[in-house]
Formats: structure tokens, C-alpha cells, sequence
């Protein structure tokens, strides 16, 4: 099977995903008095939103030149966020598709190599992860008299237990150990292959991934990072508590609901579909459900919220494509 063919029916089975967990999330919901209500939203809320997203990409991308820059490359922010931007659009095609497209379209532009782009990339995927986990705990605590037991039954609970099952895993040490063994291997066969002077493309791929890695420990601004990173995050917070304000429905909710709405909505748009279809509605609008919303006015935010970041993502998305690849290298 070639690689076309799998990507191919990797792609269709992801979307059939997202369709049908869209299906579910729409299932007896009136379509029509939903577009209703979005057309008769307050647009300044959702445009306040909307700039509020845009804001967070532009840090996103600063965040990013401070991981490269320890690499002794200083690519343009017009680039970086470009290339940031296309990696969004890619995502809707494929997800994470958009990490490897960001990297190739950033590499491209200024001659940085990809594999130095991969490693800094995957460092801030890992910082997002602990960012988001950071966030649910916080609304756990924040909304726990709210919402009961629910983070606690649904998310704290499962996650523990998971973890606790693979400590007390003999494979954990096994795999540990064989991990440790594979790294010191391939940092001995590059070192060694290094000095002689005939690195593999292998080598250097790892080399250059290990490089990518160690800038976030010769960072030139380390506490620029941590703000933008902190920032990031506030201003998706941000984001979600303005648009609150968009519907009737919705503006007497406090800045608890809207922790636990940017909650459920990351890890709706962290799900392996594409631009996270279907996960986010269903999460955001069952969210919704926990504050004595109808499924019919929870649906209608998520889908106004997930729309806005849509079209946002493809028109940002596609301006990035023309602008990038339109001038070639940056002189």
C-alpha cells in the first residue's frame, strides 16, 4: 500500500469520525432557530473574540522565534507566523499534519532545517499539554461546588488511576530501560559517526531534533517565554469569556464557566480529527448542559465559537500560503 493510498484512507476514516460525532452533537437540534440565533448574535462580542484569537497566534509565534533563536537563526515573525498559520490550515486536512507543515513551510522560507524546527515544535506541543492539564485542574477546583463530582469522576479520577496502573506496570521499567539503552545508542552512533565526519541522514536527523530540544534550556529570554507562554493562554481564556457576552443565553455565566468551556473546548480541539469536528461540539456543548443551558443553546455557542476559529484558520491560512510561498526566501 502505497503512502498516497494510506494518507488517503487515513484522512476518510478521520472524517467519517468527526461527521459522525457531529451527527450525535446535532441529533434533535433545530438547525434552523440555531442560525437564527447566531445570525442575531452580538458581533462586536464575537469580533472582540475573533481579534482576541488573532492576538494569540501573533504570541504563539513570537513564543516559537524564542525556541529557534537559541539555534543561532533569527527568522522574521511575519514569517514564523505564516508558517504558524499554515500549519492550522493543514491541521483541517489532516490532523497533526499542521506540526510537520509549519516546520517544512518556516524551513523553506529561511533556511533553517526541518529537523531542528521538529524539535522546538514538539517542546511546545509538550508545554500545551501541561498548560492544558494546568487549566483543568484549576477549573476543577474553581467550579468543583458547580459542577459536583464531575471532574473528579470523569477526568481526576481516570487519569490517576491510569497513571497509578502503569507504576505499579513491571513494562514500565522494561520500557524505561529500553528507551534508556535505544537513546544512549543513538547518541554514541552520532557522536562517534560526528567526529569521523560521516554523519547518516539518520544522525543528523536526530541530531538535529536533540538540538531542536535543547533550546528551551539556552533560551536568550527565558522569562519572555514563560509570560508568553502563561499569556498564551490567558488570551484563549479571553477569547471564550468575550464571546460569552455574544448570545442571551450565555451572558450571565462567570469566568468559571468560561475556565471550564476553554477546558472542554482544548481537549475537544486536541482529538486526532480534523480541526477538531465534532469533539468540540459535543464537549463544549455538553459543558454548556452543566450550567442549565438546553442542548439546543450549548450547541449554538460551540458552533459559533468553532466557526469563528474556521474561518479564521482558513483565511489567515490561506493569506499566509500566498504570502509565503509568493516572495520566496526572505533576503
Amino acid at each position: 500500500m502505497n503512502s498516497k493510498l494510506r494518507s488517503l484512507i487515513k484522512y476518510s476514516l478521520l472524517l467519517s469520525i468527526a461527521l459522525i460525532l457531529l451527527f450525535f452533537a446535532f441529533r434533535g437540534i433545530d438547525v434552523k432557530k440555531m442560525l437564527t440565533d447566531i445570525l442575531h448574535a452580538n458581533m462586536f462580542w464575537v469580533a472582540v473574540s475573533g481579534f482576541l484569537s488573532i492576538a494569540a497566534f501573533i504570541v504563539r509565534a513570537h513564543r516559537w522565534h524564542l525556541l529557534i533563536e537559541p539555534m543561532n537563526y533569527n527568522p522574521s515573525l511575519k514569517n514564523t507566523t505564516c508558517a504558524l498559520l499554515i500549519g492550522y490550515f493543514a491541521n483541517l486536512a489532516l490532523p497533526r499534519l499542521g506540526e510537520v507543515s509549519r516546520c517544512g513551510a518556516l524551513s523553506k522560507a529561511e533556511s533553517i532545517p526541518f529537523n531542528k524546527l521538529l524539535g522546538t515544535v514538539i517542546i511546545e506541543r509538550t508545554i500545551d499539554v501541561i498548560s492544558l492539564l494546568c487549566c483543568m485542574f484549576l477549573a476543577a477546583i474553581i467550579e468543583f461546588n458547580r459542577l459536583g463530582n464531575f471532574f473528579t469522576e470523569n477526568i481526576v479520577n481516570p487519569l490517576l488511576k491510569k497513571i497509578d496502573q502503569l507504576l505499579m506496570s513491571p513494562l514500565l521499567v522494561v520500557i524505561v530501560v529500553v528507551l534508556a539503552i535505544i537513546l544512549i545508542a543513538v547518541l554514541y552512533y552520532y557522536t562517534k559517526k560526528g567526529r569521523k565526519g560521516t554523519g547518516s541522514a539518520f544522525s543528523k536527523i536526530i541530531h538535529g531534533l536533540i538540538e531542536g530540544f535543547r533550546s528551551v534550556a539556552h533560551l536568550k529570554s527565558p522569562w519572555l517565554f514563560i509570560t508568553e507562554s502563561i499569556l498564551i493562554w490567558v488570551i484563549y481564556y479571553l477569547s471564550v469569556y468575550t464571546a460569552l457576552n455574544a448570545f442571551f443565553f450565555t451572558t450571565h455565566l462567570g469566568s468559571g464557566a468560561a475556565l471550564f468551556l476553554l477546558v472542554a473546548g482544548g481537549i475537544g480541539m486536541s482529538a486526532p480529527v480534523q480541526g477538531g469536528i465534532g469533539t468540540y461540539h459535543l464537549l463544549v456543548s455538553q459543558g454548556l448542559v452543566l450550567y442549565g443551558l438546553s442542548q439546543q443553546e450549548g450547541l449554538t455557542f460551540a458552533t459559533l465559537l468553532h466557526t469563528l476559529q474556521l474561518i479564521l484558520v482558513v483565511l489567515f491560512g490561506v493569506a499566509s500560503l500566498l504570502i509565503l510561498f509568493s516572495k520566496g526566501k526572505r533576503a
